[in-house]
């Protein structure tokens, strides 16, 4: 479940119980004088889909570069796996796909299966490659439905086979956590279904699952708590629960257009 919370500014954020993956509590942020965050909190627990939506600039990408440690807030504080965020070195156990993530990849000199293998780099340092490491980067490529693209320069995949790819990857790291930014723009609709299915079954497999997405019908359909923010926190709770709310309107104003998801 994720839950909104409010403390006093004044008292100290104990460290979360293991069951919440991610605990942001009280956070803003502000790129120079311009804020972008403002006393958000959220709590995301293991095994959790949480589906994060906005409009454009609203700061959807900052809260989840927050969550992850990547930026720190000017007021609040984060934990992750139930340590102080800017203190968690333990690497391994998160993935991260950002925004521009395929369009970066798109030049790279490397093979599919290279790529995968770059997840289990954080668990070998200089050590060689072990069996068990060819085995999970082998179940990860498999899983991912890439096996026939393996040996393929990833530059020379679509975008939806880059997203696998970089799934398989996380897949190899063995992590627990998957944030994910927008990661189908671009993405034809088949491949698009194809790529939340896959998420869906990570998901039922254990995986917790961040994802911030602008197709609202995606996030209802798949993810099972949705995050509402426009600088601050509008919902954050059930998608059932979400539709029937003012949250859209009154976070994306009565004029926006809201992209809705068809099957």
């Amino acid at each position: 479940m994720i839950g909104l919370t409010t403390k006093t500014e004044t008292e100290k954020m104990p460290l979360e119980s293991p069951e919440n993956v991610v605990s942001v509590e009280d956070v803003s942020f502000s790129y120079g004088d311009v804020p972008v965050l403002e006393d958000v909190s959220i709590d995301v627990e293991s095994g959790a889909f949480l589906g994060i939506v906005g409009p454009n600039g609203s700061g959807k990408s900052t809260l989840v570069e927050v969550m992850l440690g990547l930026q720190k807030p000017d007021e609040g504080s984060v934990c992750l796996f139930g340590e102080r965020a800017a203190n968690f070195d333990d690497g391994e156990r998160v993935a991260y796909v950002a925004q521009d993530a395929t369009d970066t990849s798109r030049g790279m000199p490397v093979t599919v299966r290279e790529v995968v293998r770059m997840g289990r780099y954080p668990r070998r340092l200089f050590r060689r490659f072990t069996d068990e490491d060819r085995c999970s980067v082998e179940d990860a490529i498999e899983k991912t439905g890439v096996t026939d693209l393996a040996s393929r320069r990833v530059g020379k995949l679509s975008g939806g086979q880059r997203q696998r790819v970089f799934i398989a990857r996380a897949l190899a790291a063995e992590a627990e956590l998957l944030a994910l930014d927008e990661p189908t723009v671009g993405v034809d609709a088949e491949s698009r279904e194809e790529f939340y299915e896959l998420l869906r079954d990570l998901n039922d497999e254990g995986m917790t699952i961040v994802l911030i997405e602008h197709d609202i019908g995606v996030v209802t359909e798949y993810a099972d708590e949705i995050a509402c923010i426009n600088r601050e926190l509008y919902f954050d709770g059930d998608p059932s629960e979400f539709v029937e709310t003012d949250a859209l309107a009154e976070a994306y104003g009565e004029n926006q257009h809201i992209l809705t998801h068809n099957h």
